[in-house]
């Protein structure tokens, strides 16, 4: 099934079932009024939203109503935790290829991931205001996960059965904040802003079988001013896969039902699908040419990222986000 949250009814939104051409919704304030209720509740709320989706496809649905994009929150406006790995070695090797680093044995077998900004998640139609372009503005098309209740400790095994819900998401870097904030020997804070969720996040079901358990195998697009900038296979050269990465997160703590968990930037060492980030194709330019041509995003560019399933229809809608000029509020140009 197909879940989602409208922007009306406070912080968390509204939640509703998504008709699976993305064409209808329906409100179910009788199973949950957001979806972190829902995913609170899964062992029951899950059946009865399931229930409500086999209608609404049906063309039955006394209550559906047009689904407008611009209408939609992320799936989890403010999620417990965002989780972000990096799970594929092609991104990190290229990364270090371009400085001319070494690529530490360890990333082979323990994941990389940092906890990023989860209260907001930015709407799929939402801007990203900036204050200064010079800080580097870039997008970052990855797949993620939505769990329930894991507890501490748990193995990857275990960990494939908490995957409840998959979406895309744009984790927005301001890459030339990245080095300064890194070199203090801490962590991201400034240089990872909000990142943007799909208006939809899906059943693994409704994936059929480009979903093996722990991987998407479908191209995720992203298109940069209308052009197409890459679609790298999502399921190709994943080093770890979510039952990994959830573990790997779980290892210390217990995750909430609604933490979200990323993939990093999807990325393939076949470079001909095109780049995910623009700072990935810039290594690519150093490496291949001595220097990176490609610029970060300035004011007033689009970025819209995609997947689509062997048809050809979209799965969770489309990010769709246009660099702004933020201002602070009560200043004026």
């Amino acid at each position: 099934m197909k879940l989602a949250s409208l922007k009306r009814g406070g912080r968390d939104g509204t939640l509703v079932v998504v008709s699976r051409d993305l064409s209808r919704a329906v409100a179910v304030p009788q199973v949950a009024l957001n979806l972190q209720a829902a995913l609170d509740n899964w062992s029951t709320a899950a059946a009865q939203l399931e229930s409500v989706y086999k209608v609404l496809n049906q063309g039955t649905q006394p209550d559906a109503f047009p689904l407008e994009p611009s209408s939609l929150a992320a799936p989890l406006p403010r999620a417990h935790q965002w989780l972000d790995g990096s799970a594929y070695l092609s991104h990190v090797e290229l990364a270090r290829q371009a400085r001319g680093a070494k690529m530490p044995p360890e990333f082979r077998t323990d994941p990389l991931m940092y906890q990023g900004c989860s209260d907001p998640f930015l709407a799929p139609r939402d801007p990203i205001l900036m204050s200064d372009e010079s800080w580097g503005i870039d997008f970052e098309a990855e797949v993620a996960v939505v769990t329930d209740d894991v507890p501490m400790g748990l193995g990857r095994e275990e960990a494939a059965q908490h995957i409840k819900l998959l979406m895309l998401v744009n984790d927005v870097s301001l890459r030339n904040l990245i080095a300064p904030e890194l070199s203090k020997g801490f962590g991201f804070v400034q240089s990872k802003p909000p990142s943007s969720a799909s208006p939809v996040a899906v059943t693994p079901d409704e994936l059929g079988e480009a979903w093996d358990g722990g991987k998407i195998h479908l191209p995720l697009v992203s298109r940069l001013n209308g052009k197409l900038f890459g679609r790298p296979n999502a399921g190709n050269d994943m080093c770890f896969d979510f039952p990994a990465l959830i573990s790997h997160a779980a290892k210390t703590r217990n995750l909430s039902a609604g933490t979200i968990i990323g993939s990093g930037t999807v990325s393939n060492y076949d470079r001909s699908r095109g780049f995910s980030c623009i700072v990935e194709k810039r290594m690519h330019e150093t490496v291949e040419q001595g220097s990176a041509i490609t610029q970060f995003m300035r004011f007033g560019d689009r970025v819209r990222i995609e997947m689509f399933d062997k048809e050809g229809h979209s799965i969770f809608g489309a990010i769709e986000q246009t660099v702004g000029r933020y201002q602070p509020p009560g200043k004026r140009d």
